[in-house]
């Protein structure tokens, strides 16, 4: 489909580029991630693909950078790289959203004509889910859209506790020509997946049975559910419901994006997962580091699912109002079944690559114990490492203690600093020159038995700064790879105040923010580095330096005054 000419805009509008060099005393606004030029911004919402444009709506305070006023704030793309503002989608203007228009998502109905479902909050925080449909289908920006005349359509009634109700999934079509959508909720102390049907999408009728209910978690928010297919490489629209596929069903509770893998019979809407959350020390995330309250989306275009995650802060509210804006949006990732079939996998999506430039490679290349080396010729703050370690006398590795089920607590008893047999190694990023300020994402190999091993991936931040008052948690993760058979692969994402790390070629992922105080801009350096007392070999580094990407903001222009 030719793509409409709207880069040309009428006289009626102003543009106004923003960039990370737009404001020289800003050293923690970033290149190419995506965030709203100012002000507070959370879930990122109803992502959609559209005659030919990429949608994103998402939770935004227009007028401080602290949380409040919530509005469906709305941008658009091409690539998902560049990023046009455009007027906010939804603010609370009716009695059953007076304490904001919360999360929610987009559905595209069987005339391609796409559908917001989202919740409402009134003055008293009961939550309420409501419609909303834009007012020319045939535009393909969808510049204004309009609240249905029959919302509230689903109230908080019989069991369902009405402050813990909220977030629609995207809804799927089932054989019966019903459409059914999940919504977030807390029954009993349990995390429920309350799931409705309906006909014409106005209409919802409560299933008697909720999609999927927990003992081990108290509320879901922002559920997601969608099918991923066996042994394949493309996304499914979120209706795809034969073939060889399993249905992800994923909850954000207690600070993280979990999911569990299942089978979902359509014909009695019977969900049965492999593992439940936190069941038998199962922990499966999207993101081990901060990452919150995703949202995935069908790439019609592309064929591919898409997931997005708000990224907040680690410093304080006094810093958020001081430099005028918090929160960010995950990169955009491509999300699939792994070849295992056990767990997903994920990867930056390819049109970031555009923005590369300034390639550094290295090839095979020896860490030997105890040494730091300094990759150069990059722009630190502000790159993209892909980098694979080759390893050798594994079977001196230490041995993994059965207690040992939580890769964060053992990440943080074993820091980078700390000495291993093999590892840490890895990279030490957003790094000062004498290395006081540094975050160390890296790796340590046990051995479970005489020729199994487990590969632990950590995201120290205990050294990224040295300002006062920041969170500067330790992050970890087991990655399943095998060191006997593979390359442990890593690759980060460096981009001013955040690092999205990705290991084993996307098996495990961990993202963190950070807020340092003398390796900023052009004092950053970039390292690899060995502390554990066998050798590591780096088999293949490849380094860029990354352009800022395009973003423009389509404002109204005031009328001059007369007189």
């Amino acid at each position: 489909m030719k793509k409409p000419l709207i880069w040309v805009i009428p006289l009626c509008f102003w543009l106004a580029y923003n960039g990370v060099d737009a404001v020289s005393n800003q050293p923690y606004r970033t290149a190419f991630h995506f965030q709203p030029p100012k002000n507070w911004m959370n879930d990122p919402n109803g992502p959609m693909y559209y005659k030919g444009v990429y949608h994103l709506f998402y939770q935004y305070n227009p007028y401080s950078a602290i949380w409040g006023n919530i509005t469906w704030a709305h941008s658009i793309s091409y690539d998902l790289v560049d990023w046009i503002h455009l007027e906010h989608a939804l603010s609370p203007t009716e009695p059953y959203e007076t304490n904001g228009c919360w999360s929610g998502s987009a559905t595209i109905l069987l005339d391609e004509k796409p559908a917001i479902l989202y919740t409402g909050a009134n003055s008293k925080n009961q939550q309420f889910q409501n419609l909303a449909l834009p007012k020319n289908e045939s535009d393909p920006l969808l510049k204004e859209w309009i609240k249905s005349p029959q919302n509230p359509l689903i109230s908080p009634v019989d069991d369902i506790e009405p402050l813990n109700f909220r977030d629609p999934t995207t809804a799927w079509l089932g054989p019966d020509r019903l459409w059914r959508v999940i919504i977030g909720g807390e029954i009993g102390g349990r995390g429920i997946a309350i799931l409705y049907r309906s006909e014409d999408f106005v209409n919802w009728t409560r299933s008697k049975s909720p999609l999927h209910i927990s003992n081990e978690t108290g509320m879901w928010e922002c559920p997601d559910f969608y099918p991923v297919s066996i042994n394949g490489s493309n996304g499914l629209d979120t209706s795809v419901q034969d073939g060889l596929i399993k249905h992800v069903l994923k909850a954000s509770f207690n600070d993280a994006d979990h999911y569990v893998l299942g089978s979902y019979i359509p014909g009695t809407d019977t969900y049965s997962v492999e593992t439940n959350f936190l069941s038998n020390g199962s922990d499966m995330r999207y993101d081990y580091g901060k990452f919150y309250a995703s949202k995935s989306f069908y790439d019609s275009g592309k064929k591919r699912r898409i997931l997005w995650g708000w990224i907040k802060e680690s410093d304080s509210e006094a810093d958020d109002t001081t430099k005028g804006w918090s929160g960010l949006q995950s990169i955009p990732r491509s999300i699939l079944l792994g070849e295992s079939g056990r767990q997903l996998v994920q990867w930056p999506i390819k049109e970031l690559e555009k923005l590369r430039t300034k390639q550094v490679s290295f090839d095979d290349v020896n860490l030997k114990s105890g040494s730091v080396f300094e990759v150069p010729g990059l722009t630190a703050a502000q790159a993209d490492i892909e980098i694979s370690f080759r390893l050798s006398g594994l079977k001196e590795a230490e041995e993994m203690n059965v207690s040992w089920i939580d890769p964060q607590l053992l990440c943080k008893e074993n820091k980078a600093v700390g000495k291993g047999t093999i590892g840490p190694f890895g990279l030490l990023v957003l790094a000062s020159k004498d290395l006081t300020e540094h975050t160390a994402v890296y790796f340590r190999v046990f051995r479970k038995q005489y020729d199994k091993y487990v590969v632990l991936m950590c995201s120290d931040q205990s050294r990224s700064s040295l300002r006062e008052g920041l969170e500067k948690t330790t992050y970890g993760a087991f990655v399943d790879v095998d060191p006997l058979r593979k390359t442990i692969s890593l690759r980060s994402l460096i981009d001013h105040s955040i690092i999205e790390s990705f290991g084993g070629d996307g098996k495990a992922c961990i993202t963190a923010r950070v807020y340092p105080k003398i390796a900023i801009n052009q004092e950053a350096h970039l390292y690899a580095f060995n502390n554990g007392s066998m050798d590591v070999r780096v088999s293949r580094l490849n380094a860029w330096s990354m352009k800022k990407a395009q973003v423009v903001s389509i404002q109204k222009r005031r009328k001059p005054s007369i007189g």
